[in-house]
């Protein structure tokens, strides 16, 4: 249901951005006609000054019929009827272009009766960038005898330079589609590697289960055995196996849940706990483990009570010391340290590992990453350890943040809201 629905909105946002899009070429080319028009409506009326201005000069009148004809979009003809100087013809056109703001350049030609050919007359340049004067050939027009040609070179530029605006427009919407296509190629390739990850989990944790589940049936019919139940110590080391295999089973279930679906938050069990009970069992199961380990609880009270979820916080501390202790080149040194400070009580590790560069620091809690060094290559694991503390925290609304320490190892901790 939920990837039917995140289907159906990027195909609808695709389409809904194409159409915008189409919407807006289509503006662009209506604006773009009606730019061409207004520029043939001035030309028109600059064309039909000049010819009354050339008709006035020779006290002729102005002939009842429109003397313009447009040939095509940037050449125009206009009949005079009388004969009319070059320099004088120049003069009006130039007056009256800038009086309709026609700022393009021009080029004007006039029809020569004793050569019987257009003669050329001057590239008028009105813009900034003057081009000077250019060859271009002026067709003579039929049944014509006094008449004048222009002709303008750049109107499709001068045109476009009059959009920008559109322009401008367009090419935000065309970039903003790119970045959407862009954005779906990631959150597809995201889902992908999700699934992917999930997929990965769900085998990995399977193929746990089954030797799992053979160590707790052996290990539980062991301790019924009189030979166990006779030595206390093979006992114990019975007991520490069956518990662990509990809780290592346990994480698989939860590893499992998280694979499942990252959006569905664990169902914790809150209820108000000591919170230093808890931290000294984990200390002394891992120490089981790692018995070289020197680690310290460091605590201006005894009484400290938290709402949280025994078996969670447990996870959690474990997670902490087992991280510190693998990730250290000498003999593994932490200090637990509890203290309150605006309403807070912060529980702080403090180790003497090797340490995470500052610009990996804080990627640490991210899935499935590894820093980069030898002692990762050399320590098992798949980079879910700081992901699952990290999520637990959240979910219980703590806050977590890890720092490098002056000398040497880094100082992972967790904030939590305290009132006493």
């Amino acid at each position: 249901m939920k990837i039917n629905r995140l289907n159906s909105i990027i195909i609808l946002g695709f389409i809904a951005i194409i159409g915008i899009l189409v919407v807006q070429l289509l503006w662009t080319k209506e604006a773009f006609t009606l730019e061409q028009k207004k520029l043939n409506q001035k030309t028109h009326i600059a064309l039909l000054e000049v010819a009354k201005k050339l008709h006035e000069s020779s006290s002729n009148e102005l002939p009842a019929q429109s003397p313009i004809q447009k040939i095509s979009n940037d050449y125009y003809v206009v009949n005079i009827e009388n004969d009319f100087e070059p320099d004088i013809l120049e003069f009006y056109l130039k007056s009256e272009f800038k009086k309709m703001n026609i700022t393009t350049d021009f080029e004007y030609a006039m029809y020569n009766c004793q050569s019987n050919e257009m003669i050329y007359g001057d590239y008028i340049s009105l813009s900034k960038k003057s081009k000077g004067k250019q060859s271009v050939h002026f067709p003579k027009h039929k049944d014509l005898v006094y008449y004048f040609a222009v002709r303008f070179p750049n109107e499709t530029t001068y045109i476009f330079s009059s959009m920008r605006f559109w322009f401008v427009l367009s090419i935000m919407l065309i970039i903003i589609l790119l970045i959407y296509i862009y954005s779906i190629f990631m959150l597809l390739q995201q889902k992908k590697y999700s699934e992917l990850q999930r997929d990965f989990i769900n085998n990995m944790t399977h193929e746990f289960k089954t030797p799992l589940a053979s160590i707790l049936i052996a290990s539980n019919y062991l301790i019924k055995q009189n030979p166990i139940k006779e030595d206390k110590k093979l006992e114990k080391y019975t007991e520490i196996i069956i518990n662990q295999s509990g809780k290592l089973n346990n994480h698989i279930e939860k590893i499992l849940s998280i694979a499942k679906s990252d959006y569905t938050p664990l169902e914790l069990e809150l209820k108000n706990i000591l919170i230093i009970p808890p931290i000294e069992e984990t200390i002394e199961n891992i120490k089981l483990k790692y018995p070289d380990t020197d680690i310290k609880i460091e605590s201006d009270a005894t009484n400290y009570t938290i709402v949280a979820d025994v078996f969670h916080f447990t996870n959690i501390v474990y997670n902490l010391l087992d991280n510190a202790i693998k990730y250290c080149d000498t003999k593994p040194e932490i200090i637990i340290r509890l203290a309150t400070e605006n309403q807070l009580l912060k529980i702080a590790f403090i180790d003497n590992g090797i340490g995470i560069a500052n610009k990996n620091i804080s990627f640490i809690f991210d899935k499935f990453y590894r820093i980069p060094n030898e002692k990762s290559t050399q320590s098992n694991g798949f980079g879910l350890g700081l992901y699952y503390v990290k999520k637990i925290c959240n979910l219980h609304q703590w806050k977590i943040n890890a720092t490098n320490n002056p000398k040497k190892g880094i100082t992972i901790t967790i904030s939590i809201p305290y009132k006493k």
